[in-house]
């Protein structure tokens, strides 16, 4: 499903027009992102939860080449799905 499916049946479904909802998913998308920036978990009962983790830094090897470069450390999104998600999935 890509985003525009996305929108139209979740506006089907909320009985709103495809614009007010493409604006609820936008504003929430924005909030979500602003709060990833300040490093907080959002925590969706029943659905699992977001974090932003650290990668520290790692070296690395170029297979090729045999050269060795220093990766630096960066933040990354980590989802967790919950066991109500996870059960549902399963018992598909």
């Amino acid at each position: 499903m890509n985003n525009k499916e996305f929108i139209n049946e979740l506006s089907k479904q909320t009985n709103q027009s495809v614009g007010v909802t493409t604006q609820l998913i936008t504003d929430t998308i924005q909030l979500l992102e602003e709060h990833f920036e300040q490093d907080d978990a959002i925590i969706v009962t029943g659905f699992g939860n977001f974090e932003v983790k650290k990668k520290m830094e790692r070296i690395s090897v170029n297979p090729v080449t045999g050269k060795r470069y220093l990766i630096p450390p960066k933040l990354v999104l980590g989802f967790k799905q919950s066991n109500v998600l996870k059960d549902k999935i399963n018992e598909e």
